[in-house]
């Protein structure tokens, strides 16, 4: 007999996944996880296996690095401005970031780096929420263009290891690059959120992590969140992993008393940086399935949520970055948006994003479901481990009604 709950969700089902999560952690890909599925107020959450090969039991409330999960929240707290009238969708951003005024453009992607026309117009707020601003990530493996040399030179090339400037520095060195297309004209991955941190502190005279902070994270009750750990809470916080290669073993990539995020970072990372928990990021999920509103706070309008969940870019502005979206994802502001179906998960209007570490969120509005994986086991290829198929399969497999 199949027991369901309030939400809908079936416990033999929820079992299910139990068991064939559980499987992956003892197959030995990654040492433990973290599972959370929501629906209609109905939460199950799941710790299995350890917070480090050899180490303490996972536990629920164990804190990962959830690298791009920052995006959307980054994304949240533009819009806070937006809604404050501080800053505009369609304002040019060189007010605040004069380093990307003028830019100039390649004339074409291969062009050497003086081979450039003048951009057809500003940097729109609009531009770095949607990641059509012209610089970013150009998935072309190896290496063969002139602008790919100089990007890893600026600091920004593709991989696991995020920048560490100053602000300042940072966008100095941004600045210091012409745009790969004009502004609005393609989509390219993780600049837009990395400069929007630097946008939101000048624009609120606040760091990032202190807004993000005082406008989200407090009122949502995300105690856990923030962009490095202290030393009362590194007992909770997993080790990160990512896979040998030549030993096909796991290895430490990030140690949690040594790593990078055992102190407060020079730059807080608005595309990558934030730590969390699986009920922290669930407060969150639930502020944005339920139209900017969780218990009582209202983080945005209802309108700003709409906006943000809703596809911003067109087929032509994401040639170049099938590997992100195929044929049923567009994107947003901030997070990646479904626009098709082909597949249990895969429902129109859903939306959220993956962290390289290992990590998963997306919410449901239509089947009002959430569903948070958290592993600290880093993606080194462009399909997703198994175990993220599984989750999700196994996440729409427990609706009963």
């Amino acid at each position: 007999m199949s027991v369901t709950g309030a939400g809908g969700l079936s416990e033999t089902r929820l079992k299910r996944m139990h068991d064939i999560m559980a499987g992956h952690v003892e197959a030995g890909e990654m040492p433990g996880l973290v599972t959370l599925v929501s629906r209609r107020g109905e939460i199950h959450a799941d710790a299995i296996g350890k917070m480090a090969i050899g180490g303490a039991p996972m536990q629920r409330d164990t804190i990962f690095r959830i690298t791009s999960m920052t995006k959307p929240v980054t994304a949240v707290a533009a819009m806070i401005l937006v809604e404050e009238c501080k800053l505009r969708l369609d304002d040019p951003v060189d007010p605040w970031l004069p380093e990307l005024a003028d830019r100039k453009v390649l004339r074409a992607i291969d062009a050497a780096l003086d081979d450039t026309v003048p951009a057809k117009r500003a940097i729109t707020l609009r531009d770095l929420l949607t990641f059509r601003l012209g610089l970013g990530m150009l998935m072309v493996f190896p290496d063969r263009y002139p602008i790919q040399k100089a990007i890893a030179e600026a600091g920004f090339a593709p991989g696991p290891v995020f920048p560490s400037f100053q602000p300042d520095e940072l966008m100095r060195c941004y600045g210091s690059l012409p745009l790969l297309y004009q502004p609005g004209e393609r989509w390219l991955y993780n600049s837009g959120t990395e400069i929007l941190g630097v946008l939101i502190a000048r624009a609120s005279g606040a760091t990032l992590g202190e807004f993000t902070s005082e406008r989200i994270f407090a009122p949502l009750g995300m105690k856990d969140t923030a962009f490095s750990v202290p030393e009362a809470k590194r007992e909770r916080f997993a080790t990160s992993y990512m896979r040998d290669h030549a030993t096909q073993e796991l290895k430490v990539f990030d140690d949690p008393v040594t790593g990078k995020f055992a102190n407060p970072p020079l730059f807080e990372n608005g595309s990558a940086g934030l730590v969390s928990t699986a009920g922290d990021f669930n407060a969150f999920a639930q502020m944005m399935l339920n139209g900017g509103r969780f218990r009582g706070e209202r983080i945005l309008s209802r309108p700003s949520i709409e906006l943000m969940t809703s596809n911003q870019i067109t087929s032509e502005q994401k040639l170049g970055s099938e590997l992100f979206f195929g044929d049923i994802r567009g994107w947003g502001m901030g997070l990646s948006v479904f626009t098709g179906r082909d597949d249990l998960c895969t429902t129109p209007g859903r939306f959220g994003w993956d962290g390289g570490y290992g990590t998963s969120w997306y919410s449901d509005p239509r089947e009002q479901l959430t569903g948070i994986l958290l592993t600290q086991r880093m993606m080194d290829s462009p399909q997703p481990p198994r175990a993220f198929a599984d989750f999700w399969t196994l996440a729409y497999q427990a609706i009963d009604d």
